[in-house]
């Protein structure tokens, strides 16, 4: 186990990459057991997620080789399982993208309750609901048990707009007899990289970036050469800890396609960016005073599918609200649980009144005071490295495992912006 030490009160300054998207290199990789030759996969982020994904595809049968700096290809032909073991399933929520692909190709998937992050209750009932339409019967003992000797294509709606719900619909769909048409599905750029992919692969789908997608199952899926777009999440991030730092930093290799629904988030706290082709720069003067509402109203920062404001990002706007002259509401309405870390924010000092598991009242700015934390996801763990980042005095962050999971060789990369951030071995 490894803890991270912060030493806060210096501002970022430089210039970093934009790693590959966490929630498109796992269904892709998953998607690969859909192929009859090799995939390579382009701009692979080095991170623990991945990592579990890549053993577990190991684990069934396929060939993993490294071509490069995050590149990947994987020769699935010889993959012979379908049961997903219990540790790679305990530590990654995406474990429960491989029941699409597995059903597709051999009739049958055996996988274990998926785990992940601690954000609350997340339903699995749009991904087994969706299956069940194109013919899967699934029975739960132990692990869900799913078999179909035949997927046939079928009109879907989602109950609702769940990402790895489309992605696993989509990729049980992709071999189907007949067409698949979905409704209200998730059209996160994650999951259009998903299906660009399989198009590459020889899919036939149309609808791609919107709700509905007219899905026309073929007999086969070949090879292909992808690269996975930018993480907008970590761009997120980043663009986070530059203006609570007060700091100037340029991200290169993003997607400006991606950015609109960050623009408006960001810009009710008086943070803006320039972007030029690919490349993205946050300047060091930021109004950083809260936008109010016509009439003066305190505004709210809330999320929602895409292209609503990003779920995931709710907890690096709260960090930012701390530090932001005004009073907003950030109000997290898809995920119960994912608000509780502010009392560790409030224990640093922000003024913060938590209503209830979904929303926030803050008050900024206020200085944070270096503390003892403890990281309980993905999200909320980094959002505690910029709290950290931005106090006063030394903070020692816990359990970086979970921070670890989604954003790849963190610490060397906020080095190299001039953070005072360490990891150690928490002995």
């Amino acid at each position: 186990m490894y803890k991270y030490v912060i030493e806060g009160g210096y501002p970022v300054k430089g210039k970093i990459r934009a790693s590959g998207n966490k929630n498109a290199a796992l269904p892709c990789l998953a998607a690969t057991i859909l192929a009859d030759e090799p995939v390579t996969l382009h701009n692979i982020p080095e991170i623990e997620d991945v990592s579990v994904m890549i053993e577990t595809l190991k684990y069934l049968g396929a060939q993993v080789d490294y071509c490069g700096s995050h590149e990947v290809r994987i020769d699935p032909r010889n993959i012979a399982r379908f049961d997903v073991p219990e540790e790679q399933a305990r530590k990654v929520r995406a474990s429960i993208l491989l029941a699409g692909p597995l059903l597709a190709r051999f009739g049958q998937a055996i996988l274990p309750s998926p785990g992940g992050d601690a954000i609350g209750r997340r339903r699995i009932d749009t991904h087994l609901l969706a299956l069940q339409e194109l013919g899967a019967r699934i029975t739960f003992d132990t692990s869900m048990k799913f078999t179909a000797p035949k997927l046939i294509g079928a009109p879907i709606f989602l109950d609702e707009a769940s990402v790895t719900g489309t992605e696993n619909a989509i990729m049980a769909s992709v071999l189907a007899c007949g067409t698949t048409v979905l409704r209200n599905a998730a059209s996160e750029p994650h999951v259009a990289d998903l299906c660009n992919l399989l198009s590459a692969m020889g899919a036939d789908i149309q609808g791609i970036g919107s709700n509905m997608l007219t899905i026309h199952g073929v007999q086969r899926l070949h090879g292909a050469d992808f690269s996975i777009g930018a993480d907008y999440m970590e761009i997120g991030s980043f663009i986070g800890l530059a203006a609570v730092t007060h700091g100037e930093i340029t991200i290169e290799g993003i997607n400006p396609q991606d950015l609109p629904p960050l623009k408006v988030g960001f810009g009710r706290l008086g943070i803006n960016w320039n972007v030029q082709d690919t490349t993205l720069t946050v300047p060091g003067s930021q109004l950083m005073r809260v936008v109010p509402d016509i009439g003066g109203q305190i505004p709210k920062i809330d999320d929602a599918p895409w292209p609503g404001f990003p779920p995931d990002l709710t907890s690096i706007m709260t960090v930012v609200a701390t530090q932001t002259e005004g009073t907003a509401l950030i109000h997290e309405k898809m995920f119960e649980s994912r608000m509780f870390f502010v009392d560790k924010l409030i224990g640093m000092g922000a003024k913060i009144i938590l209503c209830d598991p979904h929303r926030a009242v803050v008050v900024g700015p206020t200085r944070l005071a270096g503390a003892l934390l403890v990281s309980p996801d993905v999200r909320a763990g980094m959002a505690m490295v910029i709290a950290a980042l931005c106090a006063d005095g030394v903070s020692t962050i816990q359990n970086v495992y979970q921070i670890e999971r989604g954003y790849e060789r963190i610490t060397e990369r906020l080095q190299s912006l001039g953070a005072h951030v360490t990891r150690r071995e928490d002995k």
